[in-house]
């Protein structure tokens, strides 16, 4: 098989290897070229964000900085995992696809959902999550689809002896869109919840939501394709199984793109950008009491008796009643004028008293 030459590589190649240089099937060569360049800037972004954690003005957006790493890092993944799906499918191949493609997409779009956590909260004016916190629901919701591709590739596939390359391309791609279904769950969820940023009072995190929706939406649309070529279109076009890798391909390369092109490169925009005032609450305002009057519940009685009668105004009528919106005032009857008495001359007990002298 090494013996054999392809147009453009070298005649020692082994033959899983070829589409990596063959020119006459280019669809390899180009799809490596992209990936390349998408592995290189997606580097560059890397070393950027390190770059600028020290000039990040706005204490929200520098606690973001773990999850875009983590971002940049699943999609690091997804351009280098474009390689194992052009390199032939083998025994080492194999069991690379359906562990990585989606743990790599889970990881992604669960940084995605952590972001869109965090903006639903900030649109409405609430605290925004710590960096700990976020890193904690992205690795969370990662971990899951980490448990379901261990089970599949060592559970299923170690302990029955079954290698991928002697499985039916129907069943092969059956169990590859099956291990997916909790990476098209986080992908739902992640659109839907990035609709919910756009209600809010402060305006300014409505863009970041903007950035998540539309590239949640580009990668709908690249998921519905390839799963609906790689299901129906091969077979009804009896291109099963030689268009299998091509179509897994190009959606690794193209949804990699999406999420720089679409992302990261928005978020770039505005991260070093200064703290603007408008789009958060006043100063001190979640340590603020938040509930200055009362607006439900009961009063306590008590105390409002004790104003009736303590209060001020209070002249002895029980008729008297406070000022409050809730009651009706009562009229009163004017009282009868009156005048001061004065007072009487008392006759002086002595007025009559001649000291003991008898009148004669």
């Amino acid at each position: 098989m090494a013996s054999i030459s392809r147009p453009g590589c070298n005649k020692n190649i082994d033959s899983d290897y070829y589409l990596l240089c063959d020119t006459e099937q280019a669809w390899g060569i180009v799809l490596e070229t992209l990936a390349t360049a998408g592995f290189i800037v997606t580097i560059s972004f890397m070393l950027l964000l390190l770059i600028f954690i020290g000039k990040v003005q706005d204490s929200t957006k520098r606690s973001m900085i773990p999850i875009y790493f983590l971002f940049l890092l699943g999609t690091l993944g997804i351009f280098s995992l474009t390689f194992a799906f052009i390199i032939k499918l083998n025994v080492r191949t194999g069991p690379t696809r359906f562990f990585l493609f989606g743990v790599l997409f889970a990881l992604c779009f669960s940084c995605l959902l952590t972001h869109a956590f965090n903006l639903v909260k900030l649109v409405r004016g609430k605290a925004p999550f710590c960096y700990p916190v976020l890193l904690v629901i992205a690795i969370s919701l990662t971990v899951v689809q980490i448990i379901i591709a261990i089970v599949y590739v060592v559970v299923t596939v170690a302990r029955q002896n079954m290698n991928f390359t002697q499985m039916r391309p129907e069943q092969r791609n059956s169990d590859f869109v099956m291990l997916l279904i909790y990476v098209l769950l986080l992908m739902a969820l992640t659109f839907l919840v990035s609709m919910f940023t756009f209600c809010g009072t402060y305006k300014g995190w409505k863009r970041h939501g903007a950035h998540i929706y539309v590239t949640g939406l580009f990668s709908i649309a690249i998921w519905v394709v390839w799963i609906t070529m790689l299901m129906r279109g091969n077979p009804e076009l009896k291109k099963q199984p030689i268009w299998d890798d091509p179509v897994i391909s190009i959606a690794l390369v193209s949804n990699g793109w999406v999420f720089l092109m679409m992302y990261m490169v928005p978020e770039f925009c505005f991260f070093t950008s200064p703290r603007n005032p408008e789009d958060y609450p006043p100063e001190n305002y979640f340590y603020q009491p938040k509930l200055m009057k009362q607006s439900f519940g009961v009063e306590n009685q008590a105390y409002i008796k004790e104003e009736t009668t303590t209060g001020p105004g209070y002249n002895g009528d029980t008729r008297y009643v406070p000022h409050s919106a809730h009651f009706q005032m009562e009229s009163l009857k004017p009282q009868e004028e009156f005048s001061i008495p004065r007072p009487k001359t008392r006759v002086s007990p002595y007025e009559n008293y001649t000291g003991g002298q008898g009148t004669k």
